[in-house]
């Protein structure tokens, strides 16, 4: 059984891959902010009490060069899940999320320098470290991405959490090309839904289903695709990633691209009794570009992301990672029945 480092242990996903990495019983050491923040760590204190003796909790700052050197000692595979989160504006984009994402990357794999055991680092990235808007792929036949795609175009001031996702992940190259003990996997999943193990509702994919059951669409969304996955095939992408010696490079991770309006009709199927308050239509692409400053986005994202198709391509993550994506239709339909169960959806 190996002995693994998960980053950013209380959050969404990694919350996921603690637990699939206990249930294989490995033994786990996984980073918090503070451990006596209850609210945050209750459900890794759960799975503590369900794998007695499996997980130890230590606490960690992405901002501290020496933060994770403890809860890495003995650990063959870390997996670097912790990095700022924020979409739309931003005061200080530099310091609120490309710094701590760039610097609290260099801090983790200069702790994996530092310890002898490490062997396999795997980082969480995203997709929009390979692409800055839509219409950058629509000359592809397809309209596909792919691992070899990187993402050139965003700014601090048009996507900064995407350019900090694309820093971050070019300085854990550069890093591990200047060594040869420790060999690093890159994930890299779309829009993750699914039922969260905690009661916490800062996930993005939580407020974007509040707004569909809430009737913020009701009156129709734009034609706006998005690359969907259920949060436990990204956790086993992680385990896989970290665990399997052959598993290398990036690996694309996504499900289903959908529509807004195929993720509406999907939550129609699952839970009826929502409909009444889910949209039934899609907004014109002209439309959305004349109110976008009153929807929240600005024209140039309408101008280059509304109305153009968007697909992708995950034959590696499926041949090399051995397992098969959930439907859209079952993730987001247990997303909505735990966040009911907790009461976090709108009534």
């Amino acid at each position: 059984m190996a002995r693994v480092l998960v980053t950013g242990a209380a959050g969404y996903l990694a919350s996921w891959i603690v637990k699939l990495l206990l249930e294989q019983g490995h033994t786990v050491h996984g980073t918090v902010r503070s451990l006596k923040d209850e609210r945050k760590v209750a459900h890794l204190q759960r799975l503590a009490q369900a794998h007695p003796g499996q997980l130890m909790l230590f606490e960690a700052d992405l901002l501290s060069a020496q933060g994770f050197d403890a809860a890495m000692q003995g650990c063959s595979a870390v997996l670097h899940t912790a990095s700022p989160y924020k979409l739309g504006p931003s005061a200080d984009p530099e310091r609120e999320l490309i710094a701590p994402a760039v610097t609290g990357t260099r801090h983790v794999l200069d702790a994996a320098n530092r310890a002898a055991s490490v062997e396999r680092v795997v980082i969480t990235s995203s997709i929009v470290a390979m692409f800055g808007d839509s219409d950058e792929l629509q000359s592809r036949p397809g309209h596909v991405l792919n691992e070899k795609d990187i993402n050139r175009t965003s700014t601090a001031q048009g996507n900064p959490y995407a350019l900090s996702k694309t820093r971050a992940e070019a300085l854990a190259w550069d890093l591990q090309a200047q060594q040869k003990r420790w060999s690093l996997v890159s994930v890299h999943p779309g829009a993750i839904f699914g039922p969260s193990l905690s009661q916490r509702d800062d996930a993005t994919s939580v407020q974007l289903l509040r707004q569909f059951l809430d009737g913020s669409f009701r009156q129709g969304v734009p034609p706006l695709w998005l690359g969907t996955v259920d949060v436990r095939d990204v956790a086993q992408a992680h385990v896989s990633a970290a665990l399997q010696p052959a598993a290398s490079g990036r690996y694309l991770v996504v499900g289903e691209s959908l529509r807004l309006l195929e993720i509406a009709q999907r939550l129609r199927q699952s839970h009826p009794d929502r409909s009444a308050k889910l949209p039934t239509k899609e907004v014109p692409r002209w439309l959305m570009w004349l109110i976008a400053p009153m929807a929240g986005m600005t024209r140039s994202y309408v101008r280059h992301n509304v109305g153009h198709p968007l697909q992708f391509d995950t034959t590696r993550s499926q041949a090399e990672l051995g397992f098969r994506y959930r439907p859209a239709s079952a993730t987001l339909g247990e997303h909505v029945a735990q966040l009911v169960a907790d009461g976090l959806a709108p009534d």
